[in-house]
């Protein structure tokens, strides 16, 4: 006789975040909760797949990337760079791709992470001969800062430039993926934070374009 596998409870993450606020007596909310279950239950997977495949040398590249994105110092510092050796195009797509950063922050930070509480993934502590991976942050999982950022920061300057789109949003994508690589986001977060920061650049340079023309000064 075959027996049924039961199923891991939910506790405080993403699903259970939603589903309570599910209404229950909206139609079929079972449904839509089975369906939660299993994309955590996909994510879960995927995270696994990742952190059990041996890559030592990513290991170290990605760790390097994921840590130079933290604070936004890698884009600030793509921003820096624009403002002080391009024209006036460059200096205001450096502002419009800093200003993104800031409205997506507070979207994330102060919106996101406070309605859906999702915990971070399990990392087993590294051991002395193993490479260490970055830090495990404080913050809540879902989504993620880093790839909601650099999401923002490339669509904000990549509207105003376009010759930069490409290569800005390859560089949004590994750092993305470094978070994954590194333990300490799940890729629903990730793939989260990026559509966010995306939607938020993209609108940042709408009512820049709306307005005008004018440079915005970075102080």
């Amino acid at each position: 006789m075959s027996v049924k596998q039961a199923r891991p409870p939910i506790g405080s993450t993403l699903e259970a975040a939603l589903a309570r606020r599910i209404d229950p007596r909206g139609p079929t909310p079972s449904a839509l909760l089975e369906c939660l279950v299993e994309l955590d239950a996909i994510d879960r997977a995927a995270y696994r797949a990742v952190r059990s495949t041996a890559s030592p040398t990513l290991d170290v590249r990605l760790a390097q990337l994921s840590n130079a994105a933290n604070y936004s110092r890698l884009w600030l510092g793509v921003a820096g760079a624009l403002a002080l050796l391009g024209g006036r195009r460059q200096r205001r797509a450096a502002a419009l791709g800093v200003a993104a950063i800031g409205v997506t922050s507070a979207v994330v930070n102060l919106v996101v992470k406070p309605t859906f509480v999702r915990d971070r993934p399990d990392q087993p502590k590294a051991t002395a001969s193993e490479v260490p991976h970055v830090r495990m942050p404080d913050s809540t999982s879902f989504p993620s800062g880093h790839a909601a950022s650099a999401f923002a920061f490339a669509s904000a300057v990549g509207g105003e430039l376009p010759a930069m789109a490409l290569p800005l949003r390859v560089l949004a994508s590994a750092v993305a993926y470094s978070r994954v690589h590194t333990g300490v986001h799940y890729p629903g977060d990730v793939v989260a934070g990026s559509i966010i920061g995306a939607a938020a650049g993209a609108v940042v340079h709408h009512i820049a374009r709306r307005r005008g023309p004018r440079p915005l000064a970075i102080t």
